[in-house]
Formats: structure tokens, C-alpha cells, sequence
């Protein structure tokens, strides 16, 4: 879906269908996609000696060593030392056996980089503990405004530590790798002897991984010892998926989905499940279940994971472990009534209520209940009153807590008049929620009573993050259309249609093509989309609140939009900072095992 006119209707039975057919890329693969041979790959393993362990800090290059190599065969060797303008420390000098004396008529990092650069030119960095390194190299570039050249990076000391283990050296140094492999040079803190040692782990490296399978680049750097021969087999699974942004999916034997997930370069994300090491022991048992996987290209990152959502929830993958029951939300409801009420329900009606929520357990929506009747005391009865109730007060009455309509404590009027201050909290201000909350936290604090006062804290954060959420999906869901645009990094612009919070079609404009033109086809062909009531009318709130991520981030341009977008100045989205500063000082606290942090869009997985 990356021309014009590429719609998202229907996009769940479209990408069933897209699953069922044969991806018309399969006709096009490229050797590149087959992986880089090692064996044609041209490498320059670099080795520095420094003043110091930090570039920031003020350490300097003494002297740069590098070894060009391809396919076996060393092609080429440089050498320099370097003035770092400053002492040499006596302990490096010591280590490295390089003086003052020696780089006192050597070039200058000015001069010794880009001579090195151009060495390297087209070549794949390798270096021993490549972040040193390749850091130090980085700093200095930087420091002379000199763009970095797009080298891919291999560190010998990370892959050592995959393939090595403490029966064949007591360490991943390079000296003990050199005994190891029998290399040539005896490491000896000196920039080309360093490199030439590290050329010969390299290749004793990549001799003991073709044992296992690892003939390409790729492989290589992503290999993984915890992975299987078995699931290493599988890693042709990959080879027919674009390099594209979109969503993939496993399946078994009987075509059913075992899994789905979204990636901005397909064919590198799925290899990584067959050639990485997957620290998930369910991920590990469905790639030993998995026969095939089905890539399904989108035109941008956003429809990607739109359609991943759509299709968890469609397919209900059992190892896809969030978003498989969106239907499986809670709402509390304010209703339309005589004597309204506050209630937790599971469907958004058309019957004139105002809701809160969705939100995603019953315990979460039961805490943020229990804030706003911590603050209204409206009934907490079920079922309806007639207009002239005629029963007896409850407890909660006795309490203070409700204000009693059922046996006549209040008359209508003045029972409306705090249904309409709750309701405009619901809608538009958190502000008498929050100081009520906040005057009985700080009564109980006085006290000492933090654990009672910890309840209201937690509910009022509740709250207070659920008010934010359905004022920012009310105001996008209300909206019958709004067309956005952002300029890639390749240049080109991403549009996306959206009605009533719903994705309804997304594009990328070609090079060259009339923008306008294109807009109004994607547009004409986006998938109709038809409003309903509540916060989240025509998509998951998961989704809609994706939408809003983006429509927010840096660049977004708004081509279009039909009706009002806007939320309420003085709405729940101010108070967030605090809670959420708290929430984060909390969890510092806490053992990293045993963090767990709360759903919403600021802490969503990464894959």
C-alpha cells in the first residue's frame, strides 16, 4: 500500500486476504536479500591507543592501527601515530610504550582522521570492544564537523562473548582470544599489532560460526548461541519479506497465527527471531512451531501498527500476549436519569450518557469509581428511582457519603446541581476531584495514616490519568476527518486519513507526483467511517490513541481537518506531570525485577 489511493477500509479482511495470497514481492527477491557472503565483505579492523578511557573527558589518540581484509587475504595495513598536544600520562606510556617524544612529530587528529576515513572508505568496521573505538573515532569527527561515513560496525569482543566459553579462555581480552585462536601478533598495547591480532580472532571467529551455519553478514551480526541449529534452519523463512515497513505474521502448520508483530524493515526483523537471541522462552517455542511467515507491506509505520492491532485482534494469536481482547474494557457511566448514578459497564451506548474510560481491567476503572464517589455524593444504588422515591436511607446516607434521594433528603434541583459539577469534571475540569482528594490526603498525612492516604493518592492518579485519556480521544473521535502529513527522512511525505479516530487510509507520495492530487485520491478511496457515541466510537482506544501519538509528534502538518480538534484548557492533561514524576520516583525504588509500570502511551512495550 505505498502508491496512490492506498486505502485502510476494511483492513482486517484485506489483510486476511493479503496472508492467504502469494506477496507479489516474491518474484522480485534481490541477492541482497539472499544475506552478504563474509566472504565478499571488505573489512578494516581498527585498533587505537589513547591517553585515557574517555574522549569526552579530554583523553586524546596517540596513534591509530588498521588491517584491511576480504575474504581471507589482507589487502592493505595503516599506521600512524598521533600528537595529542598534551602529556602523555606515565602509566600509558608505561602500557603503551608510546612517549611524548615519539608523537611530537606526528600529525595531528585533524590531519590523521580523514587519512584514516579514507582508508576505511566502503568498508565494515571491526574493532575489540568497537564502542571505545569506534567512540573515540566518532568524538573527533564531530569535533572537526566532519559527518560520519555510514560504517556498519562489528565488535569482536561482543560476538567472542556469544561463541567462547570459559572451557576454551578464562575471558573475551584480546590477548586471550590471540592464544585462543593462535593468532600471528601477540597483542602488545600498540595500535597495528592490536589489529592484527584482532583480524586473526575475527577469522577463527567466523571459522567456528561456518561450523554452525553463519555464512553471511547478517548472521554474523546477529548471532546468538542460545539460538538453535533448529531454529537457525528456519532463517529461509525470512528471505522472501521486503525490506519494508509493515506486519508480519507466524504461522503454523495448519495456517494459524501464531504470532503477529510490526517492524520498519520486515525481512531484517524476522530473520533476527531465527539468527538473535530471544531471551522470551514463549518466542523460542513458537519459532520451533512456526512453518511460515507472511509479510504484509504498508506504506507507513503507523498503518503497520494499526494493522497489527486489527489483526490480533481478529486472529487472537496465542503467543501475542497484549491487545488480543480490546473488546475486554471498562467504562464508568454516568447516567441519564432522574436521580443519575455512577456505573462500571462494558459497551458504550447511544443513549445520551456521558462515559469515562475505556479503561482496561475492572480493578483500575473500580479505583477511579471510588475517587469520583470520594468527592460526589451521588447515589450508589443500583437500578432506577421513580421521580418520587418513597424507600428508606442506606448506610452510605447514614456515612454522609450519598445524598439520599430515596427516601426524600434532597430534592431534585439540588441533586442536579452536583450531578452537573460531576459532569463537568468527567468532561472538561479534574479540579474538584483533585482538591478534595488532595485536602483528605494531606488530613490523613497529618496523621500518619500514609497507608490510608496512599489509597486516595492511587485512586486520584487513576483518575486523573483516565480523564486525561477520554478528554484527548473524545476531542479526535468527534472529528469526521482529519488529513495529516510529515516529511520521512527519505524525503518523501507520509499522509494519513482519519475519521472519527479510526485510520482510514494511508499513503506515501511518490517523487515527483502532483501532492495535492494525491491527496484528494487518498481521500476519495480512504475507507468510510461512520460516528457513534463515546470517547472511542470507531477504533479500539489503542488505536486511536497510536493515532494521536502521531498527530502529535514533531513535523505533522494538518492538510485537512472537518470539525473542531481541541481539548479543554483546563482538562486533566495538565495535572499528568505530577502524577507521572511520582509514579517514576516510585519505581526507581523499587527492585528492576519487580518494576511494573502502568498501560497508557508512555509506557507501552517495545519490541
Amino acid at each position: 500500500m505505498s502508491e496512490p489511493t492506498s486505502s485502510v477500509a476494511d483492513m482486517s479482511t484485506t489483510a486476511h486476504r493479503a496472508t492467504q495470497d502469494t506477496p507479489r514481492w516474491e518474484s522480485q527477491r534481490s541477492f541482497d536479500e539472499l544475506g552478504r557472503p563474509l566472504r565478499d565483505i571488505t573489512f578494516c579492523v581498527v585498533d587505537l591507543e589513547t591517553t585515557g578511557g574517555s574522549a569526552e573527558g579530554g583523553s586524546m589518540i596517540t596513534e591509530i592501527g588498521a588491517v584491511k581484509v576480504r575474504g581471507g587475504e589482507r589487502l592493505g595495513e595503516f599506521q600512524t601515530l598521533v600528537n595529542p598536544h598534551s602529556e602523555i600520562p606515565a602509566f600509558i606510556a608505561v602500557l603503551t610504550g608510546i612517549t611524548n617524544s615519539m608523537v611530537r612529530d606526528a600529525p595531528s587528529i585533524e590531519s590523521a582522521l580523514p587519512a584514516f576515513l579514507e582508508f576505511a572508505a566502503g568498508c565494515v568496521l571491526v574493532a575489540h570492544n568497537a564502542p571505545f573505538d569506534i567512540g573515540f573515532l566518532q568524538h573527533f569527527a564531530r569535533q572537526q564537523g566532519r559527518p560520519w561515513p555510514r560504517h556498519e560496525v562489528l565488535d569482536t569482543a561482543k560476538l567472542a562473548r556469544r561463541v567462547i566459553t570459559r572451557d576454551d579462555a578464562p575471558n573475551c581480552k584480546l590477548s586471550s582470544l590471540a592464544r585462543v585462536f593462535n593468532a600471528s601478533t601477540t597483542p602488545n598495547h600498540r595500535a597495528l599489532d592490536d589489529a592484527r591480532a584482532t583480524v586473526d580472532v575475527l577469522h577463527g571467529l567466523m571459522e567456528r560460526l561456518g561450523g554452525l551455519g553463519v555464512h553471511t553478514l547478517e548472521e554474523l551480526q546477529t548471532f546468538s548461541s542460545r539460538v538453535s541449529t533448529a531454529q537457525r534452519r528456519k532463517r529461509h523463512l525470512a528471505e522472501g519479506l521486503p525490506h519494508a515497513p509493515g506486519v508480519y505474521l507466524f504461522r503454523d502448520d495448519r495456517s494459524r497465527v501464531l504470532y503477529v508483530g510490526t517492524s520498519r524493515d520486515l525481512r531484517t526483523r524476522v530473520r533476527t527471531y531465527f539468527t538473535a537471541s530471544e531471551t522470551r522462552t514463549r518466542m523460542g517455542e513458537m519459532v520451533g512451531i512456526a512453518t511460515s511467515v507472511t509479510g504484509i507491506e504498508c506504506a507507513t509505520p503507523l498503518e503497520a501498527e494499526v494493522r497489527e492491532l486489527r489483526l490480533i485482534a481478529e486472529h487472537k494469536p496465542r503467543y501475542n500476549r497484549r491487545s488480543r481482547f480490546p473488546e475486554k474494557v471498562h467504562f464508568v457511566k454516568l447516567t441519564r436519569e432522574a436521580w443519575p448514578r455512577l456505573s462500571l459497564v462494558r459497551k458504550v451506548l447511544d443513549d445520551d450518557a456521558d462515559y469515562l474510560g475505556p479503561f482496561s481491567s475492572r480493578k483500575t476503572a473500580e479505583k477511579c469509581l471510588a475517587a469520583l464517589h470520594d468527592t460526589f455524593p451521588v447515589r450508589q444504588c443500583s437500578g432506577r428511582l421513580p421521580r418520587t422515591p418513597s424507600g428508606s436511607a442506606c448506610v452510605l446516607a447514614e456515612m454522609g457519603k450519598c445524598l439520599s434521594p430515596c427516601d426524600g433528603s434532597v430534592d431534585e434541583p439540588a441533586y442536579a446541581a452536583v450531578v452537573r459539577q460531576l459532569r463537568d469534571t468527567l468532561l472538561r475540569s479534574p479540579e474538584e476531584v483533585v482538591e478534595v482528594i488532595n485536602q483528605r490526603m494531606t488530613a490523613l498525612a497529618d496523621r500518619e495514616r500514609f497507608e490510608e492516604a496512599g489509597v486516595h493518592r492511587d485512586r486520584l492518579a487513576t483518575f486523573v490519568r483516565a480523564a486525561a485519556r477520554t478528554q484527548r480521544l473524545s476531542a479526535l473521535t468527534r472529528c469526521p476527518e482529519i488529513v495529516a502529513a510529515r516529511r520521512e527522512d527519505d524525503g518523501r511525505w507520509s499522509v494519513h486519513v482519519v475519521r472519527h479516530g479510526r485510520l482510514a487510509a494511508a499513503g506515501r507520495i511518490p517523487a515527483g507526483a502532483d501532492a495535492h492530487q494525491y491527496v484528494r485520491e487518498l481521500t476519495a478511496s480512504a475507507e468510510t467511517v461512520s460516528d457513534a457515541p463515546g470517547p472511542v466510537p470507531a477504533a479500539t482506544a489503542e488505536e486511536s490513541e497510536k493515532i494521536l501519538r502521531w498527530l502529535e509528534s514533531p513535523g505533522i502538518r494538518l492538510v485537512d481537518v472537518d470539525g473542531e480538534w481541541v481539548c479543554p484548557l483546563g482538562g486533566a492533561a495538565r495535572h499528568l506531570a505530577l502524577y507521572d514524576a511520582v509514579n517514576q520516583s516510585r519505581l526507581s525504588l523499587v527492585p528492576f525485577d519487580e518494576q511494573r509500570l502502568p498501560p497508557g502511551p508512555a509506557h507501552r512495550p517495545v519490541r
